[in-house]
């Protein structure tokens, strides 16, 4: 995955029509999510499409694997877990993701039906992170 600064540099550059593609191409960057993962349990509310999240833990750091039933969505949460992938506990809570997340202007770049799930996964991702912190 490329990191959020270098995305951000690209989206930049881009019209509305593009920045669409750069969001559904890294969601296609996601790493797969085994289907038995995606169950209630993994499912975030709130979301205009179907959204799964499920941490793993690599050592101190935790992973998550994340999918969408939708291309933009899924591009969404990519872009979220861009801001906090394969870091500590402490270093996601302590994050600041909606400010991170600030420069892409998603709410006015999007529909307000795609980013209406966007602090539901940010909350679900923060949540976990206080379990395993």
């Amino acid at each position: 995955m490329p990191t959020l600064s270098d995305v951000l540099s690209d989206y930049e550059l881009l019209e509305s029509d593009d920045r669409y593609r750069l969001l559904i191409d890294l969601g296609r960057g996601l790493e797969p999510m085994p289907d038995a993962l995606k169950t209630d349990a993994t499912l975030v509310r709130g979301c205009s499409a179907a959204v799964w999240v499920y941490p793993t833990r690599e050592g101190e750091r935790l992973h998550f694997l994340a999918d969408s039933n939708a291309a933009i969505t899924k591009g969404i949460i990519a872009l979220v877990l861009l801001t906090v992938q394969d870091r500590t506990p402490a270093e996601i809570l302590g994050a600041d993701i909606e400010g991170a997340l600030a420069p892409f202007d998603l709410r006015n770049q999007l529909s307000s039906n795609r980013t209406q799930g966007i602090p539901n996964m940010i909350a679900l991702i923060r949540a976990t992170a206080e379990r395993y912190a």
